[in-house]
């Protein structure tokens, strides 16, 4: 299959269960399979918490994505088709570690305990973020490409003066933003200084228009061996997979090994945000090659096949699901508008001189309508 919608004829990136480098633990169809490296023992129940979650997120995702196209939002960033990558990722972390996101990663928020409808204050533009992240262990949102990677080798830097203490700090951040030099400056620092921290490649194959195989000739986990950590590429629709390594790697980091590359390999189903549509650059063959990857049946699959859950399991959590949307367009439609001076408010944490001036300036220019 080839794609060339900028005149350029490129090979689609391919990774699968041949691939003897991707760690896979469950496989399209909903079997498991073992690994040396990276052992899961795992209860039933866990399992149906895991599917439970990301039936959850896609269920919200596609309420969010219906309210932007209402007009409720101002854009949205889909995360459809990538559930086990962030679920499977945020479970194997604990409260206390700390959680550099970009702009898409609503599962590992909702992971996180943030409630959903915050999430959207930001696409609603009510707010610049949402949440208290001191509360939930989560920075805010970056809109940024790459930017947070090198706040989380920062934060992790500081972790690891602290006497004792052993969280950690992850970064979430996709393929193109590899390409970026925020991101190889995090590489290059974290390895330096050995930080405790994780960075958490969503590789979804596409940055906008733009196919990862474009960005980079080898695959993007074996770059880290290019800055002196490890590396490795897991099966980003498997969350079990995406479980045990990220619990491994953590794992790694926190006992003062330094960092850990995880490539997680899946795909962007939908567009990259309500504002682009993937149909004018990438064929239709290759998501409905996708579709039958899917993240969220392969662990129906195990669950019906192993007897671990039956049809009233499933039924109750599309009715939580469900309840869930109502819940959220319920909470976004009536969200109060912010006051025009509250935009001055989150600038610095103790205000300037300067900024108090100008909101002043405006207060009086706004006041001047009222008395007209």
């Amino acid at each position: 299959m080839t794609v060339d919608s900028l005149h350029h004829t490129v090979a689609p990136a391919e990774a699968g269960p041949a691939d003897p480098t991707l760690v896979q633990l469950l496989t399209p169809e909903g079997q498991r399979r073992g690994h040396p490296d990276f052992p899961l023992e795992i209860a039933d129940d866990d399992v149906r918490a895991l599917y439970r979650d990301m039936v959850a997120l896609r269920r919200f995702d596609v309420e969010a994505t219906t309210l932007q196209r209402q007009g409720e939002l101002g854009i949205w960033a889909q995360v459809l088709g990538q559930e086990a990558a962030q679920i499977g990722s945020a479970r194997a972390l604990r409260p206390t570690d700390m959680v550099f996101p970009t702009y898409r990663e609503h599962g590992v928020a909702w992971c996180r305990g943030i409630p959903p409808e915050d999430i959207l204050q930001l696409f609603r533009g009510i707010n610049f973020g949402g949440w208290d992240p001191a509360a939930y262990h989560v920075a805010p949102y970056t809109i940024v490409i790459g930017a947070h990677a090198l706040h989380a080798v920062g934060y992790a830097m500081a972790l690891q003066r602290e006497p004792g203490n052993d969280s950690i700090a992850i970064a979430y951040f996709g393929d193109g933003a590899t390409s970026e030099g925020d991101v190889n400056e995090a590489f290059v620092f974290a390895a330096s200084y050995r930080a405790p921290v994780i960075f958490f490649v969503q590789n979804n194959q596409w940055a906008i228009s733009v196919p990862e195989i474009r960005q980079s000739p080898i695959p993007l986990y074996q770059r880290a061996a290019g800055f002196g950590f490890p590396g490795v590429r897991v099966d980003g629709n498997d969350v079990l997979a995406c479980l045990a390594v990220t619990r491994a790697a953590a794992a790694h980091v926190r006992a003062g090994n330094g960092p850990y590359l995880i490539e997680a390999f899946t795909y962007r189903m939908g567009a990259h945000t309500t504002s682009d549509d993937p149909t004018r650059y990438r064929l239709a063959a290759e998501v409905e090659a996708w579709k039958l990857r899917d993240p969220i049946e392969r662990v129906k699959a195990y669950l019906s096949r192993s007897g671990a859950a039956d049809a009233d399991f499933f039924t109750d959590v599309d009715t939580e699901a469900e309840r869930l949307a109502e819940r959220v367009r319920a909470a976004c439609v009536t969200m109060p508008d912010p006051g025009p001076l509250t935009m001055f408010d989150h600038v610095y944490a103790a205000g300037s001189a300067m900024l108090d001036a100008e909101k002043a300036a405006y207060a009086e220019y706004l006041a001047s309508f009222e008395e007209a």
